[in-house]
């Protein structure tokens, strides 16, 4: 992470969790959009009208504080179904579905690992991959970490919509 977007972090966070929400995300595209991912703390599903809030919110704190000196797109957005892996907790939360991990430099000869997520342990992201070998990825080299939709997540997703507890 850039220290310009360390201090938006910095910046947008006091609001995001006062208003009940987790920052997920911070990234800035090369076409000028800032993208602010968050999520209900309480773990309810996000809907259209929590964007719209936080996005008049957060635009007011960051016209004040005024860190990006050229012009920009901001974007509040969830996670989504197949989210982004940026938390220590969303290792431990989303242990069992199917993720794929890309890391700074290379551990024994490959970069990418595609698996079953089989959590954290002592900053360590441990995937069952599709050979059923288990990978451990030091979570300071990985560079980016997603969920893959599959009908699992899908359904899980589906329970979460209608109120019931995650199945793991």
């Amino acid at each position: 992470m850039t220290e310009l977007l360390r201090r938006i972090e910095d910046i947008v966070s006091p609001t995001v969790v006062g208003m009940g929400f987790e920052l997920v995300r911070v990234s800035m595209s090369k076409g000028g959009t800032l993208q602010i991912m968050i999520e209900p703390a309480d773990g309810r599903p996000m809907d259209v009208e929590d964007c719209a809030t936080l996005s008049r919110a957060l635009s007011a704190v960051l016209d004040v504080e005024d860190p990006i000196p050229s012009a920009y797109t901001l974007e509040v957005s969830s996670p989504g179904i197949d989210r982004p892996l940026t938390r220590e907790k969303d290792y431990v939360r989303w242990a069992g579905h199917l993720a794929r991990v890309e890391t700074t430099q290379p551990i024994e000869g490959r970069r990418r690992f595609k698996g079953t997520l089989l959590g954290l342990e002592n900053g360590t992201v441990r995937l069952r991959l599709d050979d059923d070998k288990e990978a451990d990825v030091p979570l300071a080299l990985v560079l980016r970490a997603k969920l893959e939709l599959t009908d699992a997540l899908l359904d899980e997703h589906r329970r979460a919509q209608e109120g019931a507890e995650p199945t793991h």
